[in-house]
């Protein structure tokens, strides 16, 4: 069909392209047909892409490089470690970024070739990640893959309790402790999940007592002022067997000062000094020749303005004539072991008897009155000056040193001691 005929046909009245320009008249409007025609011709199939052609005319083919991503792209189920890997093939990745639902990425390590990407450290558990990598070719021709996945809810969990407190102030003898809810076989993954910094910096260590604590401390005791923290990423760690952690959050605390108390037990004295200034000097009385205190560094955990102590609780049961007690009030009291040694205020023996002897089941004693009310007595003035943290240390007693997990008395052991590697 000539232009003619398919003007005829058309009818050049009027005729609008895609720019919304008119054609009208015969002889411009041929033109302005085959000016449309031209374009629309040129223009089926879009932008080139269906030719394989870009402008130039250079033939436009896909990056020579390849990306894995494993698990799969809806993969469900998936285990918080050694589930997750980015590898190139034809390539080098440039670019990896894993991000869960909140948008929060994973810190991960791209190899020295480019060829691999792997997290840092693993997942957390039920939690739903997307993954984009990009990699690029000898020809810096670049190709981008997603992958969305989700890992596992364990059926069976454990935490850790910490001491001390999150928020608390803490005298400089205070570890970071962690009691765990379950047995830990795995204890290396678990310490390398958990963390604990200082301000001023410091190097601290953890040391596992059993299989179920795990305490942290510097080699001297914490300076006056210093802010310690907590981090725990114990969600996605597998504890034992099928057993998984939960916890993600951070804690911290405070050293509010540096005070060490030395009992002497064969002068019948405590020496209070305070980031290196003594400020008193106060008499005592330790444990009998039948039951003697033991010696070490001890960390007072507890504090009770008024508590009850019943012998059964540690051996000695209650009759007097036997050697036992039951006192239910007993001022001033704060605990230096697990196994049940406080020091406290003592009513009950004479003033006389305090600096002179040692009458005591294994307690440190000081001169109080009954009911605690007495505030110059020094009993209640060792109370209202001591805090959670803060070391008492005895020594020339009769007995041995006290075991480090006796309490949270890890100071009773050497620097060299503590950071031994552990099986």
């Amino acid at each position: 069909m000539d232009l003619k005929t398919l003007t005829d046909k058309v009818n050049l009245a009027e005729i609008r392209t895609d720019s919304r320009a008119k054609v009208v008249g015969t002889s411009a409007g041929a033109a302005g047909l085959v000016l449309v025609l031209a374009l629309t011709l040129s223009t089926c199939g879009g932008s080139g892409g269906a030719s394989g052609r870009e402008g130039g005319g250079k033939e436009r083919a896909g990056s020579a490089a390849g990306i894995a991503i494993t698990p799969e792209d809806g993969a469900e189920d998936v285990a918080p470690s050694g589930g997750l890997k980015v590898a190139a093939e034809g390539g080098k990745l440039t670019r990896v970024r894993v991000s869960d639902a909140d948008g929060e990425p994973v810190a991960g390590r791209l190899a020295a070739d480019g060829r691999g990407w792997t997290p840092a450290s693993h997942l957390a558990t039920d939690t739903a990640y997307t993954v984009r990598a990009v990699a690029r070719d000898a020809d810096g021709r670049e190709r981008t893959e997603t992958s969305r996945f989700r890992t596992f809810a364990p059926e069976n969990t454990f935490i850790g309790r910490f001491t001390p407190e999150d928020g608390s102030t803490v005298g400089a003898g205070m570890p970071v402790s962690l009691e765990f809810d379950h047995p830990v076989e795995n204890r290396a993954e678990v310490e390398k999940a958990i963390s604990v910094s200082a301000d001023p910096e410091v190097r601290v260590e953890g040391h596992w007592f059993g299989d179920q604590r795990l305490d942290f401390r510097p080699e001297e005791y914490w300076r006056s002022g210093t802010k310690v923290e907590l981090a725990l990423g114990l969600d996605g760690v597998e504890a034992s067997d099928g057993r998984y952690g939960t916890q993600h959050k951070t804690v911290g605390f405070t050293v509010g000062r540096q005070q060490v108390s030395v009992v002497d037990a064969k002068k019948k004295t405590m020496a209070v000094t305070r980031d290196g200034e003594r400020i008193k000097t106060v008499p005592i009385t330790s444990g009998s020749d039948e039951h003697p205190t033991y010696n070490g560094r001890m960390v007072i955990s507890e504090r009770h303005r008024e508590t009850r102590m019943d012998g059964r609780t540690v051996g000695f049961g209650r009759d007097e004539d036997e050697g036992g007690y039951d006192i239910k009030d007993v001022p001033h009291a704060m605990r230096l072991s697990t196994s049940g040694t406080f020091i406290h205020g003592n009513y009950w023996n004479p003033r006389h008897t305090f600096g002179e002897a040692n009458l005591s089941h294994g307690c440190v004693g000081l001169f109080d009155k009954k009911g605690g009310g007495d505030k110059g007595t020094p009993g209640a003035w060792f109370y209202a000056n001591s805090m959670v943290g803060d070391v008492v240390e005895i020594k020339n007693s009769k007995d041995e040193t006290i075991d480090p997990d006796n309490g949270l008395n890890g100071w009773n052991m050497s620097w060299e001691e503590w950071t031994e590697p552990q099986s």
